[in-house]
Formats: structure tokens, C-alpha cells, sequence
């Protein structure tokens, strides 16, 4: 990952140098806190070009000759809505996105058409941290050939002057912490998986105790002891040995049940016997999407200190080809006792979660559990990239969740789950099937296997399938691999679950 930038936040002061960006109301208004050695230029751009503060929309005006400031930009904020928590954190990858040269750039945030509270003044730089990620560690060339690079980018300093700054500082420190959540997610879909092994990946999460979080390794050998056969049918192809992490965060009242969730960590998926065309296979090193937003939110839970108890459950397998490898018409008995005929090997996510999500019920008695996966094409095919599928048998928690999809702009949709797709599921030789009969409903019978594993607990489903990499950029993403959820979450736990 590129150096981060820094951001600050001060009182309304005219900055010495670099560049100014001045948010702006209905028709270009600017408040009356903007010094008048620049309003006049500011107000002449703004009339020459017609300029009406749509959102995100821009205008650059001319500093003036007593000024020493480089830029000054003027941004849009009238959308058809006041401005939500989406569009803040917009505004501030949009101000990200237009920085140019390595000065240092002041953001004026007064005057904008919806009052920012100092919470939403601090999602303008949770917006510039997200949006200046990259992750270029792997070039040893950081620029094209010909070109310079500009070393100043990603570590340029940006300062947010606002009338509640200290507010605003107190707010972001937050904000920070769950950047840091996003950050790290992105971070281990982006790794390649002959770095992001098994163990690598779980040493990276061990890593995290030094925040507070309590984590557990389970190996081979006691995922064996436990039963878990489904997830270790899928990982006994490959030389890389599976892991069941557990992270605990405890920052809820003593004896209070814990909020639980539950990732599927696939770090590579050669879809096994039932190979995947190899067209788009290396794509497949972020088939643990759905366990990086659960390590990048208890990462966010334990930075900002949240007050909940939660549990976090990753499965780290490889999905692989040897002569080991489990085959078509395999039957596994998975922890809870349910026989699986194994049809299809692409379909493992399902088996890794079977484990992990009776062990998470069984041992921590969840309030609810939710669980995260990249788990089917035809996710994809119904909602393409900008909502994942949720399946749930709760309606509270599906509401709380949709809630949140909205707030945060990691939407979800709710998709149905059903006795009629429970039939298809039925397996001929054991209790249960793996995939369901044919193409049709891929992700609900998928969801419908799931349920099986989770008894009358509160739980949701989450298919992040087209959400969590490759999804299209936006004004606070660049990077192919989004971070998806943990934003989503951590807007959840706090909302409803933190004690008060």
C-alpha cells in the first residue's frame, strides 16, 4: 500500500500556500466565513463559468495576485437530497481525486448547501484516505516510463478548516480507525496467493492482539478433532495447511452475548476437480473477500474501541488440484453432523462456511451471526456490482443491514429463501447436496445450503461475490479490490448493538 496522507483539521484560517478547495451552495454561494481577499476572484470564476454547486461538480478560479496560494477550487454541494454519509465520504475522495503537485491543500468546509456537523466533516477525510489507497507494492517502477513520479501524491497533507475543529479531530480519530478496517481488507484481497498463503494470512490477523484483539489458530489437526470434514474436504487438495482464526473483541458489558461474523477466506479457488476455465482464474486470489471485511472490521471494532462484544471466524483454506484432492461424488460429514455429497468442487465456499458457522453458534452463542462470502456467479447475474445479495432469516436484521447499505453506500439487496429451493438442495446419497439442480437460483439455493448450519440463530447472508473486487471505481475507490463491508458493518454494530 502507498504512503497515506496526512489529514489535520484547524480553524477557518486562509492557508500561506498550496491549494484551497472552498465547498459551495445553491448557484455557487459561498459563506460569509470565506476571507474577502479571495471571495471577489472566487465569485468571478464562478459567473464565468456558470458555475450552479451541483454536486461534486467543480470550478477553478484564479488566485489572486497578493495570494501565494497555487489552485483554488470550488465544489459542488446541492445534490436532490441533503448531503448523506456516502456523500461526504464522495466529496472527500472527489477533493483526493483532484489534487495535483505535492502541496500541501486546505479544504474551506463552510458554506456547504447541508450544515456539516463535524462527524460529516470528518467522513470528508475517512473519503481522502480511502481514495488515495494503491497498491503498488510490487512495482519496483512507481511511475511510467518518461515520467516522473510524483513521490508527493499519496503523502500529501491535507488540512480541513472548519469552525468545530476540535470536534472534527475527535470525530475523525474514529473515522481513522475504520479506514484502517478498509485499508487492511483491500490489502489482503489485492495480495497475490503465493504471498497470502494460509498461514501467512493468519499470522498477518495474529498481528492484530497488539490492538486488544484475542486471537485463536485453530490447525489441521484440531479442525479434525472438532469434525469439521466439509472445510477440510476442501482444503486436502492443496500443500498449504487450513486455518480456523477466531478474533475476539471485548469491549461490551461482561456476560453480554457477542455479535458474530463469520468469513469465508478461500485464498485461491482453481474451483478444484471441477477446474474453472482459465480465462479470469487469477481473479480467484480474492475468493476470501468475504474473510478480509470480517479481519478489516474486527480490526475498525478494536481501533476505535467500540463499545461490543464481537466475534470474528475466518476459514483459510486453498481450493486445489493433487491427487488428494477431494472428487465429484465425495461425501463429507460436516461438524454438525450433516452428510454432504460433494457434486461440485467449485462449490466449496459453502462447505468452508458449514464448519465455521455451526462452530461459531455452538461455542459463542451469538446474538446473530453474519456471514460473508464470495460466494456465486449468479450473484452477479442478478444484482451485477453494486449491491450484494443478502439472504436472512430475520427481518430486523435485514432491515438494520439494508439501513446501513444505504447510509455507507454498500448496499445490499434482499433476495428470498424458501422451502421450494430447500427441495432442491436434497442430496440422493446423503442428507444434503452442495449445488443445487441446474443453473437456476444458484445464489438462493446456495444461501439455503448455508441456512442448514445455522439453526433458529438470528443470520444473515452476505454473497459479495460482485461487490468486493472488480467492482467499478468511484469517487472514494480506485483499487480492485474495494473492502467492501466493513464500512457496512461497523455502521450496523454501532447503530444498533454498542452499549450506550
Amino acid at each position: 500500500m502507498s504512503v497515506q496522507p496526512t489529514v489535520d483539521f484547524s480553524p477557518l484560517e486562509l492557508p500561506k500556500s498550496g491549494t484551497l478547495v472552498i465547498l459551495a451552495g445553491a448557484e455557487g454561494q459561498l459563506a460569509a466565513s470565506v476571507p474577502s481577499e479571495i471571495s471577489g476572484a472566487v465569485e468571478k470564476a464562478i459567473a464565468i463559468g456558470k458555475f450552479k454547486g451541483r454536486s461534486l461538480s467543480s470550478v477553478e478560479a484564479v488566485a489572486p495576485g497578493a495570494s501565494a496560494l497555487e489552485r483554488i477550487v470550488v465544489i459542488g454541494t446541492v445534490g436532490e437530497q441533503p448531503f448523506g454519509e456516502e456523500d461526504w465520504l464522495k466529496l472527500g475522495g472527489t477533493i483526493a481525486g483532484g489534487a495535483k503537485g505535492s502541496g500541501p491543500v486546505t479544504v474551506w468546509a463552510d458554506g456547504a448547501a447541508t450544515e456539516a456537523s463535524a462527524r460529516d466533516v470528518a467522513t470528508i477525510g475517512l473519503g481522502i484516505l480511502l481514495r488515495s489507497y494503491k497498491f503498488d507494492r510490487y512495482k519496483s517502477r512507481k511511475a511510467k516510463p518518461g515520467e516522473e513520479a510524483d513521490a508527493g501524491d499519496e503523502a500529501r497533507a491535507y488540512t480541513i478548516a472548519t469552525g468545530a475543529a476540535d470536534a472534527a479531530k475527535a470525530e475523525y480519530a474514529a473515522a481513522r480507525e475504520i479506514a484502517e478496517g478498509v485499508i487492511l481488507a483491500r490489502d489482503l484481497v489485492n495480495e497475490p496467493t503465493n504471498v497470502l498463503t494460509t498461514t501467512e494470512y493468519a499470522s498477518r490477523i495474529e498481528a492484530l492482539s497488539s490492538l486488544g484483539l484475542e486471537i485463536e489458530i485453530l490447525d489441521e489437526a484440531r479442525m479434525a478433532e472438532l469434525k469439521m470434514h466439509a472445510l477440510l474436504g476442501v482444503a486436502q487438495g492443496s500443500p498449504m495447511p487450513p486455518r480456523l482464526v477466531i478474533m475476539r473483541w471485548n469491549g461490551g458489558a461482561e456476560g453480554q452475548a457477542p455479535v458474530a461474523f463469520v468469513g469465508k477466506g478461500v485464498v485461491f479457488d482453481t474451483g478444484g476437480v471441477s477446474i474453472k476455465p482459465a480465462a479470469g482464474m487469477d481473479e480467484m486470489k480474492g475468493d476470501m473477500g468475504g474473510s478480509a471485511a470480517v479481519v478489516g472490521l474486527m480490526r475498525a471494532l478494536a481501533g476505535r474501541k467500540a463499545k461490543v462484544n464481537a466475534i470474528g471466524v475466518v476459514g483459510l483454506v486453498e481450493n486445489s488440484v493433487d491427487g488428494n484432492a477431494q472428487r465429484p461424488g465425495d461425501i463429507v460429514t460436516a461438524m454438525s453432523g450433516t452428510t454432504i455429497e460433494v457434486l461440485n468442487t467449485d462449490a466449496e465456499g459453502r462447505l468452508v462456511l458449514a464448519d465455521a458457522l455451526w462452530y461459531t453458534q455452538e461455542r459463542f452463542k451469538p446474538q446473530f451471526m453474519i456471514d460473508l462470502a464470495t460466494l456465486t456467479g449468479a450473484i452477479i447475474v442478478a444484482l451485477g456490482n453494486h449491491h450484494a445479495g443478502l439472504f436472512s432469516n430475520s427481518d430486523e436484521l435485514s432491515e438494520r443491514l439494508t439501513q446501513a447499505g444505504l447510509d455507507t453506500g454498500e448496499k445490499v439487496w434482499r433476495m428470498p429463501l424458501g422451502k421450494e429451493y430447500d427441495k432442491q438442495i436434497e442430496g440422493k446419497f446423503a442428507d444434503i447436496k452442495n449445488i443445487g439442480n441446474g443453473r437456476s437460483g444458484g445464489s438462493i439455493t446456495a444461501a439455503q445450503f448455508l441456512q442448514r448450519f445455522v439453526n433458529d440463530v438470528p443470520w444473515a447472508h452476505l454473497d459479495v461475490a460482485g461487490t468486493a473486487m472488480g467492482s467499478p471505481a468511484n469517487e472514494y475507490n480506485q483499487s480492485w479490490a474495494s473492502g467492501y463491508g466493513v464500512r457496512l458493518l461497523n455502521k450496523l454494530v454501532e447503530d444498533h448493538y454498542e452499549t450506550r
